[in-house]
């Protein structure tokens, strides 16, 4: 297997945030969000 074949693209350039930690970080924000909603209306 050559370089170029194990090299993985993460598709970065549909994000709308300019870095991966950014978009983690407000992906966990909005999980915890939707969470704390289903636990307080449930």
């Amino acid at each position: 297997m050559s370089n170029e074949e194990k090299k993985f693209e993460r598709g970065s350039a549909l994000s709308i945030f300019g870095s991966d930690r950014r978009e983690d970080f407000m992906a966990l924000l909005i999980a915890l969000a939707i969470a704390f909603g289903v636990f307080v209306y449930i």
